[in-house]
């Protein structure tokens, strides 16, 4: 799942880092506190609108080019996301072939056998 506070966070970053800019002094200059600031680089936090607005101030960035910026990556996103699922084959479904066995100790117990495609799983029921 492609999650947009942490695209924003990654431009939000990379936009300060350009700038050879501290957290510090990002956070000082938009009065947010520094752990805050952190955690919405990190896309921990959802940033609010007027948070977003004192951030890109404090970074001398217009808002659009910060999210025009995030947009882009999004599309990025979205493709790769959309490439590497046609390119996995939808899962199979695995079958189940109970049979009944006779345990070590002479109790009877069901024994059931899931194949998977790739791999086959002994479930033991008592």
């Amino acid at each position: 799942m492609i999650l947009l506070r942490r695209l924003q966070g990654d431009v939000l970053r990379r936009q300060r880092q350009r700038q050879g800019r501290t957290l510090r002094e990002v956070s000082s200059s938009a009065r947010v506190s520094l752990g805050y600031l952190s955690e919405v680089e990190r896309g921990q936090k959802e940033a609010s609108s007027e948070l977003l607005a004192a951030i890109c101030d404090a970074l001398d960035v217009r808002m659009s080019e910060l999210l025009r910026e995030v947009s882009d990556e999004l599309a990025l996103a979205e493709l790769a996301q959309s490439a590497a699922s046609d390119a996995v084959p939808p899962p199979m479904r695995p079958m189940l072939n109970p049979i009944r066995v006779t345990s070590v100790t002479g109790r009877p117990e069901e024994r059931v056998t899931i194949k998977a495609p790739a791999e086959a799983v002994d479930v033991f029921a008592a």
